[in-house]
């Protein structure tokens, strides 16, 4: 990375959402409310990683029930369960990323969101994140109808916030979203942890976010208090 990064500077740092700013369990609201056996059967038989993308993609909840109504009418109750507590399934920031954004804020770079989030449930994401409310700003795959990895929503980034890609982080925890930033021109960087992007961070040319001597926080204030 040091020799790609020669003579780049990064001003812009674009972070992922779930799993990078704020730890998401999609099976967590159906903990003490449904028997794991059938929760199980639930994601395998509705195959809950692309039902969930359309979400993503802007389909609304109620037109996914009616989906599932015509299709897995057995499962509605699941639906059900899984809307109503969806707050549930947001368990807290990720451990140093809240720091993360603040330093690289400090060091005068941009940092802004880009997430694939159905826009329903978006507005929950700040109340269990507070370094979401720190983002300039968030581009949301519900509310333009577009996810990760199609490249569309790159490029609806760099002409929204006003973007040079080549200058510009995409940090994310799925390598095919990282995979399709760098198609599109952008510096992307897998997240694996809040320390092993700082240091990715200044590999790449970004700003020299040191990694922070942080206290142990108790496992109560990690978790919202609706988990």
């Amino acid at each position: 990375m040091a020799d790609a990064a020669a003579g780049r500077r990064i001003d812009t740092v674009v972070f992922d959402l779930g799993n990078v700013l704020i730890r998401w369990d999609p099976r967590a609201p159906f903990v003490g409310r449904m028997d794991p056996v059938d929760v199980t059967r639930f994601f395998t038989e509705v195959d809950f990683a692309s039902f969930n993308h359309e979400q993503d993609r802007g389909r609304s909840w109620a037109d996914a029930r009616e989906w599932l109504a015509a299709r897995h009418p057995g499962h509605l109750r699941a639906l059900d369960l899984y809307i109503t507590h969806f707050r549930d399934s947001l368990r807290g920031p990720v451990p140093g990323s809240d720091d993360l954004v603040r330093d690289v804020r400090a060091a005068g770079r941009r940092v802004l969101g880009l997430t694939n989030w159905s826009a329903e449930t978006f507005p929950l994401a700040e109340t269990v994140a507070p370094a979401i409310s720190l983002l300039e700003g968030v581009l949301v795959s519900g509310e333009v109808g577009v996810a990760k990895p199609d490249p569309t929503i790159f490029a609806l980034l760099g002409d929204r916030f006003g973007l040079d890609p080549a200058r510009t982080v995409v940090a994310d925890d799925s390598l095919a979203n990282v995979e399709a930033a760098r198609t599109a021109g952008y510096v992307g960087l897998l997240f694996e942890d809040a320390d092993t992007l700082r240091r990715d961070l200044v590999a790449v040319g970004g700003p020299p976010v040191t990694v922070r001597r942080r206290r142990p926080r108790s496992t109560a204030r990690d978790e919202p208090s609706g988990a």
